[in-house]
């Protein structure tokens, strides 16, 4: 689906094989521009990103730090969300660099911060006390693509 959008977008798309690709997963090639594409999909309204590095005496900031320390400086995240969404229907899409992926988790929970990316909290966990929801500027076009 993310390389059919990238080529939609005027971009060719060069795809890693295998089971477990570090880093990123395509390469979308536009002129003499070149992104590495993380892909990530979720079916209930999250992505679990800085999870791992959530441990007993680590703060959800802290982790969230790890997390972004790991990732490549160069690398897009390309998000969609299955949630919701019948068969054979366009899933929404996100596109996002990982220093605002990260300010978006600390953001999480009143600014504690969370692990998991949400797409939407109210939406999928309507008792939830906290409300989140994806920058609407984070929504995939070709003009996002372009500009990120």
């Amino acid at each position: 689906y993310t390389a059919c959008m990238l080529a939609q977008a005027g971009y060719d798309v060069l795809v890693q094989y295998g089971a477990n690709q570090p880093d990123y997963d395509l390469v979308a090639v536009k002129d003499k521009r070149m992104l590495p594409i993380s892909v990530k999909g979720s079916q209930d309204g999250g992505w679990m990103l800085a999870v791992r590095y959530k441990e007993k005496g680590v703060t959800y900031h802290e982790a969230i730090d790890l997390w972004l320390a790991a990732q490549r400086d160069n690398v897009v995240f390309f998000f969609v969300q299955f949630a919701d969404v019948a068969a054979g229907s366009v899933p929404r899409a996100y596109v996002a660099r990982p220093s605002a992926i990260a300010e978006q988790l600390k953001s999480q929970r009143n600014g504690e911060g969370y692990g998991s990316l949400q797409e939407d909290r109210l939406r999928y966990s309507p008792r939830s006390s906290f409300s989140e929801r994806l920058p609407e500027i984070w929504k995939f076009s070709a003009q996002r693509i372009n500009e990120i």
